[in-house]
Parts: structure tokens; C-alpha cells; sequence
């Protein structure tokens, strides 16, 4: 027998057994916001979603954007949406209209879902159908639909696409990731199982929803009646005083997210009030390589579990799992921390192979079906029958494995990815360069950060700062150089290509793996 895997099958268990049960506890304050809602509700409103897209006439196949921060709406969307057919575009809400403008149109939405607060901003972003999620402008399209009131049948299709998720990479305009309802299927229950979520854990939402729909974990927890807390911005002791309020025991983050958190238990513990989830909090972390001491900070300051894993967008993302292992307990947290610092071991399903030239290649019913609307750039990443990651590293005899640099051009900056191809074709626009190549420094806060090395035109003047705020004008503000270094010329190969392996490398001395 064989019954199509669809995300919906996580709603319908959560909502089947746990129907009484708190779902979701929105951000408080914001506006639009549900409260806490039962799985229930949320049930009822993914239906009700679902409904009022028929109405509409957007049929199955078609395409929903939505541009927000963490919300109940956000994760009621993952269902509402894709469950009944359709196909999600979960977008960056940080990026700037130009680019969000781009997503839109390229991926043909027909729907436009869009926070108050980025309502403004993109008053020119327009689609067929373009809602505000504020409580009212949305009303019907999250009301709770009746008991007896069913959406147009779909018929169950485990290989269509649940999402398009757009990623920066190696080129400048970012690439739609085809996620299919399989790879959304297996991804969730292989990382459900991997960090041992059960109904008892309290789940708090602090990774983006927009990032390869928040790694699946959103599936995971709702399949298993688990409390989820909303938390709309990022902000240390907000976080702290959320795990207190609720029992939080699991969060998911990127490394500056942990930062962020060790600042804010060090000022409590500085205060001397106690640093809640002592024994009981897990954190599963990626996005970076974290380095080992702020790994033992997690364990020593805060008395928290950290789980690294490693992967991609294009891999749903879960690739490899680092957990400490029994085998560890007898080790310092020191020594567990340089063991975790490794991005871990295939986690189940999953094939991983360095390739002849270092590269990191994977199979796993994970990997996407391929870029939307560029077939070129799928047949390219998928050559072999292995899905080409971009990133460098190797195997220790003990079959971890080791992320030691980036072979295409994304910079990892706070968990974002930035193009640097992109970033050097903003600066191109600006008349006083000559050349550039942007790359990625270490920095202590977001692991990397963007710099620029600028060459001049023969009589022009440009500043640093300067050229800094012209790429604030035209990019996102996440994705623009924190530094410029002014050069006499950039050295080229014989083919007039640039080496950037050879002009980041000065900025890595001292660390062990051009990754941060």
C-alpha cells in the first residue's frame, strides 16, 4: 500500500489527538494577534484559508507569497495553504521591495499575504490578490471554517511542490527552491526524531518561519501536539523571559540567535538572578559551523543542550546531526564542545560523499526538485544524481563531518545568505568603481560578516562610507558591506578570473577552517 505523504498529515494528527490542546501562543501586542488558539482552531482556520482561496479561484498548483516575522498566521499559512494544493512562498520579510517585488513576479503569485509592518514599505509590490495580515483585512481569509464546511477536494500528490523558498547563492537574483511535499514529509519526521521531540515539549518559534519553512520543525512539533510560542522579533532576555513564562524546553537558532542569548544570561547571572531551562532546554543550531567555545558557554552558562545540524534550503535543509553522544559524558565540556563543533554525522536516509575537489555532495529524499523556472541551474546542482552543496570539507575516521569552507559565493551572515555576486553588482552601479569582490570575513556577533575590496576609477573619489550607503539604498541592510578596503588593483589568474579563496585567506589566519 502506498499513501501520499502531504504536510497536512501533521495538522490533521496534531488537531485529531490534541484538539483541546494549546497550539499556538501568538506574539502578544502585535497587531492581528490570535492569542493562544487550540489545535483545535488552528485546524479550523487552515480549512477556513483553504475555503476562502476557492473563493478567490486560485486552484491547486497555484502560488501564495507571504512576507512576515514569526506569527500564528505564519504557521496557520503552512497549512491553509499547501495542505489543500497550493504552493507556499514563504519571503524574507527583510529584504527591500525591489527584491521581494522580484519573488513575486518570478514565482507568478497570485496571492500577496503581507505584515503590517512591511505594508508600507511595499506599497508598490503588488499581486492579484494582496492582504494585509491585520485582523481585519485578512478576517475572512483566517476565520475558522465550520465542522461540516470542506475545501475543494485535492487529490493527494507527495511529489508536488509544497513550497518555493527563495535562496542568495551564485547569482545575483536568488533561486526559488522547489520543496516537495516528500521532502517536507521526511525531512520533518527524520529531525523529529533525530532531537527527540515528543508532546511533552514546549516549542519556541525564534528561528524565521521564512527559512526553509523554520527547518521543518514547525511540521514536527504540530504533528505532535506540542505548545509552540511565537516570538516576532529577536531579542536575548525576551527570549530568556519566554522559556520562563512557558516551560519552553526546544528552540531552534542561528549562532547569532545563541549569542544573543549568552549576552542576556550573562547580564541575569551578572544581576544574580537564575538563567531559566537549567537541564531541560534543547538547542538545535546551524546556519554556521558555532565555534567550540560558545558551544560550552551553552552548556556551562546556561545549562542547555546545543544539537548542531548541518544543511541547506535545497536539502529541506537536514543533512547531518551532532548530538552528544553517551559515549562523551566521561569528557570535559571542553572536549564535548570541539566534538560538537564538527557539523555531525548523515543523519537518517541521508547519503553524504566528498567529492575529488572537496566538495560536499549528498543524496537523501530530502534534496529539492529542482529551481523554479531555471532548469540550467537545477541540471547543474543536481549533476550525477548527487546534489552539489557549494561547500568544502571532509570526513574524520569517526564519519563526522567537517564544513571547512564555501565553494560558491554566499556569505553566512546571523544565518542569512548573501550573494556576493549580488552585492558586487550593486557596488558595480556605482560610478566611481572600477572592480570589486565582496567575501566574507570572520566576525565575533554574526559569525561573517561582508566586506568589499573596492579598485577606484582614475579620478574618482569614494569613501568607505560613501560606498557603504549606496548599498543600503539598493539592498536589503542585512546584505550590505560592514566594511570596504580600498585597493590598487585585485590579482586575476591568466584567464582574468578572480581567486577569492586567495584574497579571503589573509582574514582567516589563525582559525582552523574558513567558515565562522
Amino acid at each position: 500500500m502506498r499513501v501520499p505523504m502531504t504536510v497536512g498529515d501533521f495538522l490533521r494528527r496534531g488537531a485529531l489527538v490534541y484538539p483541546k490542546r494549546v497550539a499556538v501562543i501568538d506574539e502578544p501586542g502585535a497587531a492581528g494577534s490570535l492569542g493562544a488558539i487550540s489545535y483545535g482552531e488552528m485546524e479550523a482556520r487552515a480549512r477556513g484559508m483553504a475555503l476562502a482561496l476557492d473563493a478567490m479561484g486560485v486552484a491547486p498548483g497555484e502560488r501564495v507569497a507571504i512576507v512576515s516575522p514569526n506569527a500564528a498566521r505564519f504557521l496557520i499559512a503552512f497549512y491553509g495553504v499547501s495542505a489543500y494544493g497550493r504552493v507556499l512562498v514563504p519571503i524574507n520579510y527583510r529584504l527591500n521591495a525591489e527584491e521581494i517585488a522580484y519573488i513575486v513576479e518570478h514565482s507568478g503569485s497570485r496571492v500577496l499575504l503581507v505584515d503590517p509592518e512591511s505594508d508600507a514599505p511595499l506599497q508598490r509590490v503588488i499581486a492579484e490578490h494582496r492582504v494585509v495580515l491585520d485582523g481585519v483585512a485578512d478576517a475572512e481569509l483566517f476565520a475558522p471554517a465550520p465542522p461540516a464546511a470542506q475545501p475543494e477536494p485535492w487529490t493527494p500528490d507527495e511529489d508536488a511542490t509544497a513550497s518555493i523558498n527563495y535562496t542568495s547563492g551564485t547569482t545575483a537574483r536568488p533561486k526559488g527552491v522547489q520543496l516537495t511535499h516528500r521532502n517536507c514529509w521526511v525531512n520533518a519526521a527524520v529531525l523529529g526524531w533525530h532531537v527527540a521531540v515528543s508532546d511533552r515539549d514546549v516549542y519556541l518559534h525564534t528561528l524565521p518561519m521564512f527559512h526553509c519553512n523554520g527547518w521543518g520543525m514547525p511540521y514536527a512539533v504540530t504533528a505532535l501536539g506540542c505548545a509552540q510560542v511565537v516570538v516576532r522579533k529577536i531579542d536575548g532576555e525576551e527570549i530568556l523571559r519566554r522559556i520562563e513564562r512557558h516551560g519552553v524546553t526546544l528552540l531552534s537558532a542561528a549562532p547569532a540567535v545563541v549569542a544573543a542569548i549568552l549576552d542576556a544570561g550573562a547580564a541575569r547571572a551578572a544581576r544574580g538572578e537564575p538563567v531559566p531551562g537549567h537541564g531541560r532546554v534543547r538547542m538545535v543550531v546551524a546556519g554556521a559551523p558555532p565555534p567550540s567555545k560558545t558551544i560550552e558557554r551553552v552548556e556551562v552558562d546556561l545549562g542547555w543542550e546545543l544539537i548542531q545540524i548541518y544543511g541547506l534550503t535545497e536539502t529541506s535543509p537536514l543533512l547531518t546531526v551532532n548530538r552528544a553522544r553517551s559515549e562523551w559524558d566521561g569528557s570535559t565540556p571542553g572536549e564535548r564542545a570541539r566534538l560538537l563543533s564538527r557539523a555531525g554525522v548523515p543523519a537518517l536516509g541521508v547519503d553524504v560523499a566528498v567529492a575529488g575537489d572537496g566538495e560536499i555532495l549528498t543524496r537523501t529524499n530530502h534534496v529539492f526538485a529542482g529551481y523554479w523556472a531555471q532548469p540550467e541551474e537545477s541540471a547543474a546542482a543536481l549533476a550525477g544524481g548527487w546534489f552539489h552543496t557549494g561547500d568544502e570539507g571532509h570526513i574524520d575516521d569517526d564519519g563526522y563531518l567537517v564544513i571547512a569552507d564555501r565553494k560558491k559565493d554566499v556569505i553566512i551572515s546571523g544565518g542569512e545568505n548573501i550573494s556576493s555576486v549580488e552585492v558586487e553588482d550593486c557596488l558595480y552601479q556605482h560610478p566611481a568603481v572600477a572592480e570589486v569582490a565582496v567575501v566574507g570575513v570572520p566576525d565575533p556577533k554574526w559569525g561573517e560578516t561582508v566586506k568589499a575590496l573596492v579598485v577606484l576609477r582614475p579620478g574618482t573619489e569614494a569613501s568607505e562610507a560613501d560606498l557603504i550607503e549606496f548599498c543600503r539604498e539598493h539592498l536589503a541592510h542585512f546584505k550590505c558591506p560592514t566594511s570596504v578596503e580600498m585597493r590598487a588593483g585585485l590579482p586575476r589568474t591568466a584567464t582574468g578570473k578572480l581567486q577569492k579563496f586567495k584574497l579571503r585567506a589573509p582574514y582567516w589566519e589563525g582559525y582552523d577552517r574558513m567558515v565562522h
